[in-house]
């Protein structure tokens, strides 16, 4: 019994990291289709959100059936609630990177404001912290999930350098701001790719301590106890 539960598991950490992975891409390819005005592919990562949505919901479906067949404690009972969060937490990260691709659609034949150079890195940072924040998760590696978020200051940097460019823009062009507007949009979206990988490092301590821990230095250091 118990090694059918922990295959469960498994299979379950397997799915998070197959989820997390179709996200990581699903975002670098929507900023890659914006800098390169590519409507048709932008199109493609908006249709294929809905095979994400599905796959989020076929992992709460098996983390469910899980708690109810083997009434696990302790443990357990926090990583499957946890990986229903992060599946959450994932399928929102897809949803930006569906927004960004709207974004290319919604322009049409309009150019872009300004050459993409800051959106670029924001997507390859967010990206990466991604991807070292669910290995985290899976390995419940605690003082990786304490420093990945610290990064965040990276992207908030960036989100904040693309603000103001466009501002100027905007006043040497007030005919621009609709483009502007554009751009700010899709640099938000991945401002807020990072917040959530740090809701991601948050769970991993979660899991690994028992405590629900603020994983962002400036906050709290622990919130609540389990």
């Amino acid at each position: 019994m118990r090694k059918a539960f922990e295959d469960e598991i498994q299979r379950l950490k397997d799915d998070i990291l197959s989820l997390g992975s179709m996200v990581e891409k699903a975002i670098l390819d929507s900023v890659d289709a914006l800098k390169d005005r590519d409507i048709p592919r932008s199109q493609k990562i908006y249709d294929d959100d809905e095979i994400l949505n599905q796959k989020r919901f076929a992992i709460e479906r098996e983390v469910m059936i899980a708690i109810a067949t083997q009434q696990p404690m302790a443990h357990d009972l926090r990583l499957l609630a946890s990986i229903l969060d992060v599946a959450g937490e994932l399928e929102r990260m897809g949803d930006y990177a569906k927004g960004i691709a709207k974004i290319n659609v919604v322009m049409a034949e309009q150019k872009l404001l300004k050459p993409l150079v800051d959106l670029p890195r924001m997507a390859e940072k967010t990206a990466d912290m991604l991807h070292r924040s669910l290995t985290a998760f899976i390995e419940e590696d605690v003082k990786a999930a304490e420093s990945i978020p610290a990064e965040d200051d990276e992207i908030d940097a960036l989100y904040t350098q693309i603000y103001r460019e466009v501002i100027t823009y905007v006043m040497g062009d007030p005919s621009a701001i609709e483009r502007s507007n554009w751009l700010v949009w899709a640099a938000h979206n991945l401002e807020r790719v990072g917040d959530r990988v740090t809701n991601i490092c948050e769970r991993t301590i979660f899991v690994a301590t028992g405590e629900m821990e603020e994983a962002d230095p400036d906050d709290a250091e622990i919130s609540m106890k389990n």
